[in-house]
């Protein structure tokens, strides 16, 4: 009887935050284990699902780096990367769209319908679909600046960035019950492919949306200070200064970039969790103490 009252309490201490939330739009940038270990895809989908049907609107947006680079190697392509960029030529795009928006994007898509149940599906896109993520070519010279990195002489080949997201489409989705799975691929103004940072796909549409918490889901407890403890809520001079000083560094620096930028253009809070975690979006979003660090302005 004392675990069955435990979870009467645990469900009515997410209720304020049910009724704060209702009808608003969760972006969720789904990426690392959480993708690839088949428990914590389970529990991530019915989360996600969960989120849906307490009246939550979540969007998904993934990744697939990984499953790219092995795809790369069974055609027999080298996967090169310049200062973290994965250097994307005519061959490299074509491999990166048919396992970002085929493989990847469908198999999520089918993971959450199977929870789902009824009125509620899953639909997978591309940035291509709907011209929902319009792109053009990345400013290196801009993006590897801001990053603190030096700017590569080598061309990046279809590397991209957001100029415009289809949010009409998102929100014609959200309002007929489907929840929205992309995969950052953009389309230029000819209708040729962009390779997207899917931790900025993600800012760029929760901003877009007017979203009230984009999540990243990674392979990390969040951000860490130089002891190595983890902060559970940063601000932008304290990111500035931690970028500065080598503490936030390699694949957290864009995270946390996007995360302020966001921030900066209306989102309302941004989180970043360990997705190794099960439940993870949970307990993050209804409990009081959270489990990762929360982006504030």
């Amino acid at each position: 009887m004392r675990e069955l009252i435990e979870k009467a309490n645990i469900l009515q201490e997410s209720l304020p935050y049910i009724k704060e939330f209702h009808g608003k739009i969760f972006v969720i940038k789904y990426g690392g284990s959480a993708m690839h270990e088949e428990e914590l895809r389970e529990s991530f989908a019915k989360d996600v699902v969960l989120l849906k049907y307490v009246g939550i609107n979540p969007v998904i947006v993934h990744g697939g780096g990984p499953q790219i680079s092995k795809t790369l190697e069974v055609f027999g392509i080298k996967p090169k990367f310049i200062n973290g960029i994965r250097k994307t030529d005519q061959i490299t795009m074509h491999i990166v769209e048919m396992v970002l928006s085929g493989d990847i994007n469908k198999d999520i898509v089918a993971l959450i319908n199977r929870f789902s149940g009824r009125k509620i599906y899953a639909v997978g896109l591309s940035g291509r679909d709907g011209r929902l993520l319009k792109a053009k070519k990345l400013d290196k010279e801009k993006y590897f600046s801001e990053l603190g990195l030096p700017v590569p002489e080598d061309d990046i080949g279809f590397v991209g960035e957001i100029t415009d997201v289809n949010e009409e489409l998102i929100h014609t989705l959200l309002e007929h019950n489907f929840i929205p799975v992309i995969a950052p691929i953009g389309v230029g103004e000819k209708g040729e492919a962009y390779n997207i940072n899917a931790d900025i796909a993600a800012s760029e549409i929760a901003t877009e949306l007017k979203a009230e918490k984009l999540i990243y889901l990674t392979d990390t407890q969040g951000v860490k200070d130089r002891k190595g403890n983890l902060i559970s809520t940063l601000t932008k001079e304290e990111a500035e200064k931690l970028i500065k000083e080598g503490v936030i560094r390699e694949g957290m620096i864009p995270k946390v970039k996007s995360a302020l930028k966001a921030i900066e253009r209306g989102v309302k809070k941004v989180h970043i969790i360990d997705g190794r975690v099960k439940h993870s979006i949970l307990l993050e979003v209804f409990t009081k103490e959270g489990i990762g660090t929360e982006v504030v302005a």
